[in-house]
């Protein structure tokens, strides 16, 4: 960013720093001449006409048509308001582009038509918020920053991952997931489809996978505390894609550059398979589960997974094996990319540790532990996924146990240690820390935020660096935000969780690293927050909201501290239940609580604006805090 912000400073032909047109993720180089280029009454748009680019034409002209209410033409050569042109530049690889605004006009260079594409989606961020907007804006200057933009992609593997299993997301809801992605220029959809809740995505040599693993109890509130279904409740929430489905999804992430990875997720996570067909278990009684509907099932009071109902396949069960050779054959017909996720994690092992037929597995192939009962079953996998013509790719667990296969990829999620390690050990990864890139997790203070285990703030989002000191860069593929889906009811909360989050995520999987600072990133975030405002996407403002810190002095008394995860706001607070605003007192250093008081309430404010929400939290929270 500093190398950029100077090229500004050598002359009076570039703009300030200030009027930096709010790009994310920031491009590799720019410079920003001063002058705009003002939209014709009249909108043409010359290029190459090819099916690949067709939905970034339509994108395209959709947009300014809708929002400028300007009649906007294609045409395959010759001048035009906006130049679109295939060249060869060998610094510009498969993905990247040139883009160049001045009097003239707007022109887009790439090698490929992603080039195109993703130049078209920066061009979209140069137009004025109102762009977003479906009906016509007036009173807008329809004009375009001078630019000269070169820009390519940090990492090839650019992800989101949506979990459709724990709660299931339509089509139409996928589709518009992908087309979130896009505008952000990520290019990977890791598609978590099977899991304990629901088995997702049709196998026509096990139709029982989807009339009953697709399908359990409707149930609203905090999910892994709901109550236990009766047995007459209706098992009819849920769904599944049909295999038509599948290759109108895969087809449509392609028509914008995005390749789909599925998630066959075994041995653990395969509650919805077992109950589906219980000879798939070798634990007694199987045939008397249901597929979860966000009861608890699972112990994690141990620091590791004990069940309390067995939701694994059974590695000593030759059914299984035949089982997962026909559900990964399908799969990897309908999905053309070239990896398959087989999951591998939270994988509980105390009914295996006790199972006959898996302690006789264990004699037989000399097996010392549990954790080498799920390596031998990875690489039977490995084996059935290679013969499909796919590489695997699994969660970090899939490391335990040793003998890995050398071909199959690791995705690190519990920290970066997994991915180092597999690194070391000369495999591909792709880095998903759930420290910085679970979207799915708290944004901000447990007291505003609905209620998961932990929280990743747009800080430790935008701190991700896919490349661990150590590492060799070229093992790493790039990494991904994870949406999981325990906790999401709907699309519009979907969204809350990912953005801002997502768009610190897309910086650093797209951006140098030396382009990055956090305090230009935000104002960029606050110039999106107001595209997204005319979108009518949602997004979460917990950024604005306090970092609350409380402490406890040998007397017993109470004080919280106060921070802010930005510059440039103030917080201010009452004890007397009354709602604070930029009058109240500004807290700095400890706050004091009056031994009286029963509520704190917070809000932070940008001089006479308030910026997010009021927090409100009891004195028994602040006591358990303070503990």
């Amino acid at each position: 960013m500093k190398k950029i912000i100077a090229l500004f400073c050598l002359g009076l032909s570039f703009v300030s720093s200030a009027q930096i047109p709010s790009i994310i993720p920031i491009p590799s180089q720019a410079v920003y001449p001063t002058g705009k280029f003002s939209l014709p009454t009249s909108i043409s748009i010359s290029g190459p006409y090819d099916a690949q680019l067709k939905v970034g034409y339509a994108t395209l002209v959709g947009k300014l048509k809708s929002a400028t209410g300007r009649s906007v033409t294609l045409k395959s050569s010759g001048t035009a308001s906006i130049q679109l042109q295939i060249v060869n530049n060998a610094k510009l690889g498969a993905e990247g582009y040139e883009l160049q605004v001045n009097a003239k006009g707007v022109a887009i260079k790439a090698n490929k038509y992603a080039g195109l594409f993703y130049g078209i989606q920066t061009l979209l961020q140069l137009l004025p918020k109102e762009i977003e907007s479906k009906t016509v804006v007036k009173g807008v200057q329809w004009a375009i920053p001078y630019a000269q933009i070169t820009d390519t992609p940090r990492f090839a593997w650019r992800g989101q991952m949506f979990d459709v299993a724990r709660h299931f997301f339509s089509k139409e809801d996928v589709k518009k997931f992908i087309d979130d992605m896009v505008e952000y220029k990520y290019n990977l959809l890791h598609f978590h489809l099977t899991d304990d809740e629901g088995w997702r995505i049709e196998i026509k040599s096990y139709p029982n996978l989807t009339k009953k693993g697709a399908y359990n109890v409707k149930k609203e509130g905090r999910f892994t505390t709901f109550s236990k279904p009766e047995p007459n409740e209706p098992r009819t929430y849920g769904g599944f894609y049909t295999q038509e489905d599948i290759k109108e999804l895969v087809k449509y992430g392609q028509e914008r550059f995005v390749n789909i990875v599925p998630e066959i997720d075994v041995p653990g996570h395969s509650m919805a398979a077992v109950a589906s067909y219980p000879e798939l278990s070798c634990t007694p009684g199987a045939d008397k589960y249901e597929v979860i509907s966000g009861e608890p099932f699972i112990d994690w009071s141990h620091g590791h997974p004990e069940a309390l109902q067995d939701n694994t396949l059974c590695p000593a069960n030759e059914k299984v094996y035949t089982f997962l050779d026909k559900v990964m054959g399908e799969v990897a017909s309908l999905f053309p990319y070239e990896y398959i996720h087989m999951g591998g994690d939270e994988c509980p092992k105390n009914y295996w540790d006790k199972n006959p037929e898996i302690l006789a597995l264990r004699a037989r192939e000399g097996l010392k532990n549990s954790q080498e009962v799920q390596a031998y079953f990875v690489r039977r996998l490995e084996k059935i996924i290679t013969s499909k013509g796919k590489r695997m790719l699994g969660w970090d667990e899939i490391l335990e146990g040793g003998g890995l296969p050398k071909g199959t990829a690791v995705m690190s999620w519990r920290g970066i240690a997994g991915g180092v390690e597999a690194a070391k050990l000369g495999h591909e990864v792709v880095m998903t820390p759930n420290n910085n890139v679970y979207v799915d997790l708290m944004q901000g203070d447990k007291a505003i935020e609905p209620p998961v285990y932990k929280t990743v703030r747009l800080a430790d989002s935008y701190a991700f660096n896919p490349v661990p000191a150590g590492v060799d860069a070229k093992l790493v593929k790039g990494g991904q935000a994870n949406m999981w889906s325990e906790q999401l009811f709907n699309y519009r909360h979907l969204q809350y969780m990912m953005w801002p989050r997502a768009l610190a995520i897309s910086e650093s999987l797209w951006s140098p690293n030396e382009n990055k600072n956090w305090d230009n990133f935000i104002g960029r975030v606050e110039d999106h927050m107001a595209r997204f405002d005319v979108a009518d996407k949602k997004y979460a403002p917990s950024m604005y909201e306090a970092i609350v810190n409380v402490s406890k002095n040998a007397k017993g008394e109470l004080f919280v501290e106060l921070k802010n995860e930005i510059s440039g706001l103030q917080i201010h607070y009452s004890f007397d239940n009354s709602y604070p605003d930029h009058h109240y007192p500004t807290a700095t250093g400890l706050v004091a609580v009056p031994k009286d008081a029963e509520l704190m309430r917070i809000v932070s404010y940008r001089g006479n604006e308030m910026k997010g929400r009021t927090m409100n939290i009891s004195r028994v929270e602040l006591e358990k805090r303070a503990k």
